[in-house]
Parts: structure tokens; C-alpha cells; sequence
């Protein structure tokens, strides 16, 4: 039987530790006078890099970062369980943090790495920032006349001026799947990840399919694996920020596990025992490490590691 974890709020940057308050973002007015409140948190980023401290975590700021980079527009998080409102900023590309007024804090670092060692609250600000300032980045021009648009609703919206086409951020639905075959499950391993390190199969979904059919169609494409979408499991989902992505994660048992692997997908498949994968999460496998704790995937293959040897 599932374990009773399959819950997305304990999922790695899903959880929800801040209230969106989304009806401010229209208030121009309010916005101001909360960005200059004395409680105000803001972190800043640069390039997609949050700045981070000695510990891992966000350097938090108050209303005097707006001196940092006086043409930045704020970006509304919402609102932290006291109530203070929470902001980011980006960094423009020529600012120094080491000539600046906040010289010492921290740096800025990769994302990635940072995610390991952020307290929970901070790794889901800081993704929801990146992938936030990363759609500003991608679309600044409008998709239906080519105009350039402009920000609207505290950096949740872009507005064309010339054909008021209203355009939104985007989250593209990745598949991310555990194919099992009675007790042992498919992983598969990318040439440019570390060495030893072997993880669940994705995709993205594409137009016209649903969530079940995307998985079962990826994992026949990159391994051969034929899966009935019917048969799918769901498990929890994550956003991921990598640019913007909600990573979903699903078990489906497969019809058959002779593995034809699409060499431009995949570097390598293979199964392994339910009582390999404990030690891949254990970290005691001799051969293969496991995705890092706060991707998805990982969670995925612990969730079907710890479940009764010989249930699906």
C-alpha cells in the first residue's frame, strides 16, 4: 500500500510557508507603502543567483535594498505567517556585491547547490523568484503583435501597450516517472550528471495528451518500456525552477523489461532491486548515488523503496 507521505506541502520547494495575497498585486498604492514598511523582507538575485550567506541560506534585506538598484521593480511574494510582506529584487548584470552597501553579507550563488543547504521557507521563495524573473527574461515581447510589454500586478502579469493582450507566466507539466517491474524499478542516468548518480525517467507533456499518457509515452521513447497510462500512479508534484516547471511524479508498472534505450535521451537504463534501491537512498549502493534530496525524484524512489517487498 502507498505510504500516507504522498503529500506535495512536504515536497522539497512545494511547500507553502508564505500567503500569496494576491488581490495586493493590483494596488499600486498598497505595494509602495508595503515595500517601505520597516518589516519588509526582500531578497535579491542576479542573473537567476540568489545571495546566499556562510549557512546556506537567503541574505534577507529590508526597504533599504531599494538603494541598490533604485530602477529595479519589485517583485510581491506575499505575505510571511506575521504578516511582513515579502519581496525580491533582481540585481542589474554590472552590480558588485562586494563594492556595494551591503559588502560581507553574502554572494551570490548556483541555485542548485544553494537548494541543499536552505531552510525550506527560503529554497521556495527563492525558486518561485527565479522562475519568475526567468519568464520576464524569456518573454519580454508580446507573443500576439511583437510590441514590447511591460510588467503589471507586482511582476505576476505583462501587458502589451500597443494590442493590450494581457500574457501570464508560464509552468510547463514535466512527467517524472518510476517504471517498476514486479520488484525492481527502472532508472536511467544522463552523460552530463556527476558520476554514479542514476534517477527517474521525465519528459514534458506535450499538447493534446494527458499527464498518464506523457509518462507511459516517454518511458517507451527513451527505454522501450510499454506501460498502460491507465495503470498510473500519482504520487505528489513539485515546482521547479529550472527555468519553470512543475515536476509530477507518478509509478507506473511496466508490461515488459527488455530495455532499447534512445541514445540521445538517455546514456544508460537499467533495473534495479527494490533492495537496491533502499541502499541507493541509504547511500550505501557501491555503484549508484541517488538525485539529491531536494529533487523530486528522489522522493520518488523512496517512496517505493520503503513500501512491503512485492507490493507495486
Amino acid at each position: 500500500m502507498p505510504s500516507q507521505t504522498n503529500n506535495s506541502d512536504l515536497i522539497p520547494l512545494g511547500s507553502r510557508p508564505i500567503d500569496r495575497a494576491g488581490h495586493h498585486r493590483s494596488d499600486p498604492a498598497w505595494l509602495a507603502e508595503a515595500f517601505a514598511r520597516d518589516d519588509a523582507l526582500v531578497l535579491i538575485l542576479q542573473g537567476g543567483l540568489p545571495l546566499t550567506s556562510g549557512d546556506g541560506g537567503l541574505v534577507w534585506l529590508g526597504p533599504e535594498a531599494a538603494k541598490l538598484a533604485p530602477k529595479a521593480e519589485p517583485l510581491f511574494l506575499g505575505l510571511d505567517k506575521a504578516g511582513a510582506p515579502v519581496f525580491a529584487l533582481e540585481m542589474p548584470g554590472d552590480f558588485d556585491v562586494n563594492t556595494s552597501l551591503i559588502a560581507g553579507t553574502g554572494e551570490f550563488g548556483d541555485l542548485r547547490m544553494s537548494l541543499q543547504r536552505m531552510p525550506e521557507m527560503d529554497a521556495n521563495l527563492a525558486s518561485t523568484a527565479r522562475s519568475l524573473f526567468e519568464w520576464h527574461r524569456s518573454h519580454r515581447f508580446c507573443a500576439r503583435c511583437g510590441a514590447e510589454s511591460e510588467r503589471a500586478e507586482a511582476g505576476w502579469k505583462r501587458v502589451c501597450p500597443d494590442c493590450k493582450a494581457e500574457h501570464f507566466p508560464r509552468t510547463d507539466p514535466v512527467a517524472i516517472m518510476l517504471a517498476t517491474y514486479g520488484d525492481k524499478c527502472l532508472v536511467g542516468r544522463q552523460s552530463m550528471w556527476p558520476k554514479g548518480m542514476w534517477s527517474c525517467l521525465a519528459g514534458f507533456i506535450e499538447p493534446g495528451e494527458t499527464l498518464e499518457q506523457g509518462a507511459a509515452r516517454e518511458l517507451h521513447e527513451e527505454a522501450g518500456i510499454r506501460c498502460d497510462p491507465g495503470q498510473a500512479e500519482y504520487l505528489f508534484c513539485q515546482p521547479w525552477p529550472f527555468p519553470s516547471s512543475l515536476m509530477i511524479g507518478l509509478i507506473l508498472p511496466a508490461e515488459n523489461d527488455d530495455i532499447t534505450v534512445d541514445k540521445s535521451e538517455l546514456e544508460s537504463a537499467r533495473w534495479i532491486t527494490r533492495a537496491e534501491a533502499r541502499e541507493v537512498i541509504a547511500g550505501t549502493h557501491p555503484e549508484i548515488s541517488a538525485p539529491m534530496r531536494f529533487a523530486v525524484a528522489h522522493h520518488i524512489m523512496k517512496e517505493w523503496a520503503e513500501r512491503p517487498d512485492g507490493s507495486s
